[in-house]
């Protein structure tokens, strides 16, 4: 294996800013003249984007490479678990599915993947300079120890020095990285180099004794306290926590048009969502269970799903049909993406049990399409052309199923020159199947103009210059000659009991 210098980023529990640390060190050492690349064993999200080749990985690995300034790989992320249900996910393996398991299953078979996540991460280090890990969870849930590879089993494997990320804004700090030393054996724990205070807000040196405290403890060097970086905000999510994430500053009433999305339970891909989050013209509501649509909404947005037919129940359980319903009639506009637009159709046939017993399953109606669920999944980047106002987009696609009928006669856009979607109700209910649209400038400037607003953002400049900050951020706030130094050792350290 490569002596390549590498890191791991583990976090002493879920969303405690592991990817965003990743994303910030990327851009930070690129920005030193360094061939960079971001690395994520196993992820778990159905926010995923699509590569170059049709391959699917973690929105998060997208925006780590796009930090690191390079072109999106199957091998940044090599392992990704897309939730189906409660109790089982479908598995992508370098960037293809390969099977969908229930959680047991996948524990059983999970030391057989650790062959695609090694010749990844080898590839990874003959392109870089340094390679940036990201864990998962947390390395302290010990009962997942056996056949882990995503935490520790990955780095004892790959023979990388980690660094433990804690999250002051949740409380307890002191207690997760110290219960973390405390709980993990000798040989883990020897892996573990460092630490990190993340998300602090106020004058840091007020958790000077804290740092002693845990460092006393521990053993492990304290490299600094990160203060809560509000940017973060304009940044993809790839946790659905990061819907609730507040906007950097509240919009004040300046809003022109009101955006409703329906929180389902298995809602993907919903960065869709961010373009318009960051529009000062655009408030846009996440509507909960139990809440009614608003009376004054102008778009109804029904984002991509991983199970579109129990997604679809769910809005039904909610009566958000019959809102939208009413909504429609009132001149409201809705637009279905993905799963969204297999919603707005007619029916929905799963003849093969794609999503669970065989099955058809009436849909919304608006559109006069039906899907047919197929196990063929189609992962493609595509270029598309909004047919009602030509304003030209990029994205992907990222679905099961194929939709037909009447209603595809009058598509939503021309992707790379065949038609995508339908449209009805003089253009005001559309659907499509491509995700990402939002993000180009051109198509978000062209839509919101047709609702009455005008858009003031440049997306894609907004998030480069946010990965400069949090560059600049951790600049401020880390040793990063420190940091390689840890990385640069990789391989070359005696393995010690702690």
């Amino acid at each position: 294996m490569s002596r390549t210098p590498a890191i791991m980023i583990q976090g002493t529990g879920s969303h405690v800013g592991k990817s965003l640390l990743v994303a910030g060190l990327c851009r930070a050492f690129s920005n030193r003249g360094l061939k960079v690349r971001p690395f994520k064993p196993q992820n778990m999200s159905n926010n995923a984007g699509v590569t170059a080749d049709g391959g699917e990985i973690g929105r998060a690995q997208m925006t780590q490479a796009l930090a690191a300034r390079v072109p999106p790989s199957v091998h940044m992320n090599p392992v990704l678990l897309k939730p189906e249900s409660d109790i089982g996910a479908q598995v992508i393996v370098q960037g293809r599915r390969v099977a969908t398991l229930k959680a047991r299953d996948y524990t059983v078979r999970k030391p057989e993947f650790l062959a695609a996540v090694m010749d990844s991460f080898n590839r990874q280090l003959e392109a870089a300079d340094i390679v940036v890990v990201e864990g998962a969870g947390s390395p302290a849930e010990v009962n997942l120890r056996e056949g882990d590879i995503a935490n520790m089993g990955f780095a004892l494997a790959a023979d990388v020095p980690v660094i433990l990320a804690g999250d002051i804004e949740r409380g307890g700090v002191i207690a997760s990285l110290v219960g973390s030393h405390a709980i993990l054996d000798a040989a883990d724990r020897s892996l573990i180099k460092a630490f990190i205070v993340n998300r602090f807000r106020g004058d840091v040196t007020l958790f000077d004794e804290g740092m002693r405290i845990i460092e006393e403890r521990t053993g492990w060097a304290g490299l600094g306290v990160v203060p809560h970086f509000p940017g973060a905000a304009k940044l993809p999510a790839e946790d659905v926590l990061g819907l609730e994430e507040p906007a950097e500053t509240p919009k004040k009433g300046a809003a022109i048009v009101k955006v409703v999305v329906p929180r389902l339970g298995r809602i993907a891909n919903f960065d869709d969502l961010d373009p318009l989050r960051q529009e000062p013209a655009v408030e846009l509501v996440i509507l909960e269970p139990g809440e009614a649509l608003p009376g004054n909404t102008d778009l109804v947005l029904l984002p991509g799903s991983k199970s579109t037919i129990a997604d679809l129940a769910a809005l039904r359980e909610a009566g958000w049909d019959i809102d939208i319903a009413a909504h429609v009639r009132r001149g409201g506009h809705v637009i279905g993406i993905c799963g969204g637009f297999q919603m707005l159709g007619r029916l929905i046939a799963d003849k093969d049990g794609i999503e669970g017993a065989p099955q058809n399953v009436r849909g919304l109606g608006l559109l006069d399409v039906t899907t047919n669920l197929t196990a063929d999944k189609t992962t493609v980047p595509v270029r598309g052309v909004h047919m009602a106002t030509g304003a030209e987009f990029s994205g992907y696609e990222i679905h099961v199923g194929e939709t037909v009928g009447p209603g595809r006669a009058e598509p939503f856009a021309k992707l790379e020159g065949h038609p995508d979607g339908a449209v009805a109700y003089d253009g005001r209910v559309m659907g499509t199947y491509a995700h990402g649209l939002f993000g180009s400038d051109a198509f978000r400037g062209a839509f919101l103009a047709n609702l009455g607003a005008t858009s003031s953002t440049r997306y894609d400049e907004g998030v480069e210059e946010v990965l400069d900050a949090l560059a600049q951020h951790l600049e401020e706030h880390l040793p990063l000659d420190h940091i390689f130094e840890i990385a640069a050792s990789r391989g070359s350290h005696e393995r010690k009991s702690a």
